[in-house]
């Protein structure tokens, strides 16, 4: 009999112990998620940033003053900005559409494990990681955007997450062919994104930088151009900079050295420029992403 007592005690505290346990795991968790600190310049874009170009935008946005040399309006225009922590979130095959949409083949984009890779992002800043890291979108507490009817970009900024005090975009390539052929589906992905970020949040969006071939440039200008057009006529908010012009383009097209090659000397990623066409890109629009962020921090 004693030995049955021992035995249900026994029992007893290891059903107590795993729910102590459990509510730990749990309240660890919400730590973890309560400790996200928002970063006060948020950066978004597609795989330019992941492969190649977002070690630049964090090193441009992280050092402002450095390279756009404020006058004193608009250094006090500049502590707007907090501390200035720059967070740059790179996720390959996305655009605007990808990152408003509640649903479907879009939000699997976003969402959705590559089953052979496991990740699809690379972010830089925060806690060091100036070099990058790779990341799946929806695990962990800093990437949680994949929630049931709800876009990336409302379970980025819904409250207490997500605060930034200036947001740059950065997307083409995923859009290119969309926009190219219709202007009304550019005007609706932009309609859809101004409507889900937070109304007072300054920003800018960017194309992104040219790629190899002229072929695809040219299908990316004209995509470019609607997108423009399109931002103008749903009266944005958004400073819109062209990331293709005459001296970008003139810089990359056919540029081998701006690309990854293969051994044979061949260009190996026609699609994502690499660290000296990334800093060749901030050199020639160095001017337009200053007068920007003056401008709408000047605004807010």
């Amino acid at each position: 009999m004693a030995k049955d007592l021992n035995r249900g005690e026994f029992l007893k505290k290891i059903k107590i112990t795993a729910v102590i346990f459990s509510l730990l795991t749990i309240t660890n968790s919400a730590s973890r998620a309560e400790g996200f600190k928002s970063p006060d310049i948020l950066i978004l874009g597609d795989s330019q940033l992941t492969f190649g170009m977002g070690r630049a935008f964090h090193d441009f946005f992280k050092n402002i003053k450095t390279h756009c040399s404020p006058t004193s309006t608009q250094k006090r225009n500049l502590k707007k900005l907090g501390s200035m922590s720059v967070n740059v979130i790179g996720v390959r095959s996305s655009s605007l559409q990808t990152w408003s949409a509640r649903g479907g083949k879009a939000k699997a984009k976003m969402c959705k494990v590559d089953p052979n890779w496991k990740i699809n992002a690379r972010v830089y800043g925060g806690r060091g990681q100036n070099k990058g890291i790779y990341v799946q979108i929806g695990e962990g507490a800093a990437y949680n955007f994949c929630q049931r009817r709800k876009s990336a970009f409302e379970a980025m900024f819904s409250e207490d997450y997500y605060n930034p005090k200036l947001l740059i975009m950065s997307f083409l390539g995923n859009s290119d062919k969309r926009w190219a052929e219709n202007k009304a589906k550019a005007k609706r992905d932009i309609q859809k994104t101004m409507q889900q970020l937070p109304p007072n949040l300054p920003c800018i969006f960017m194309t992104t930088a040219p790629v190899f071939k002229k072929k695809t440039i040219d299908l990316r200008l004209r995509a470019q151009k609607n997108a423009k057009e399109a931002f103008r006529e749903t009266g944005s908010r958004c400073t819109f900079i062209e990331g293709l012009t005459p001296n970008t383009v003139g810089a990359s097209l056919g540029n081998k050295k701006h690309f990854r090659l293969n051994e044979s000397g061949s260009v190996k990623d026609p699609f994502h420029p690499n660290k000296a066409a990334a800093r060749n890109f901030f050199s020639i629009k160095k001017k337009n992403i200053c007068n920007a962020i003056f401008n709408q921090l000047a605004n807010k």
